[in-house]
């Protein structure tokens, strides 16, 4: 009965061990909340992988179905935030590469592959966000996507580790050398701003 009453309030945000324990009693309900926590959050990073919503949009729901499969999924040991963000991502370089793979065979226009600005204007609104993108466009991959998880996603150290593939120290590192190079190319109003 708690559990129904817990998911019917809409606003409330539930922690990973709050939805575990719902699974342990009502799958489908913890189900919803979990897809209720996770699917902007998941979105937005598949956006910010792909450049594109409605594949961004696809790759949620891929991810939210691989889930629905998992059977270790509302274990207690579960890390089901970093699961599913590493899922998401992993099928998101999926796509990045079936798309280069069908661009080749097709002989693609390479014009037809620029990126869209209002795709993120969209995700992060306001001009210190967005002259904050255009910041980090300027950085190599490796440190726009540690910055992305931490600062807009935000995934602990131990999650980006999971999420990444590599250790904690590691993660420490790489995350205070991208934060060094965006303080460097850094748009004076930005860096003026607390």
């Amino acid at each position: 009965m708690s559990v129904v009453y817990a998911f019917q309030n809409a606003n409330q945000q539930w922690s990973d061990d709050q939805i575990k324990l719902a699974g342990q009693k009502n799958r489908r309900i913890a189900m919803d909340m979990l897809v209720q926590k996770y699917r902007q959050p998941l979105f937005r990073h598949a956006v910010y992988i792909l450049r594109d919503e409605d594949e961004a949009y696809d790759i949620v729901q891929e991810t939210f179905i691989r889930a629905i499969r998992e059977d270790r999924l509302f274990s207690m040991d579960f890390r089901i935030k970093a699961w599913l963000f590493r899922v998401a991502k992993n099928l998101c370089l999926n796509q990045l590469r079936n798309t280069s793979r069908r661009a080749a065979i097709l002989q693609a226009n390479p014009g037809a592959t620029h990126q869209d600005p209002e795709q993120f204007q969209s995700l992060f609104e306001g001009e210190q966000a967005i002259a904050m993108m255009d910041a980090l466009k300027e950085l190599t991959d490796e440190h726009q996507e540690i910055l992305v998880l931490r600062y807009y996603d935000e995934l602990s150290y131990a999650e980006i580790a999971q999420v990444l593939d590599i250790k904690l120290g590691t993660v420490m590192s790489r995350l205070s050398r991208a934060r060094q190079k965006l303080l460097e190319i850094m748009p004076p109003e930005l860096s003026d701003r607390d």
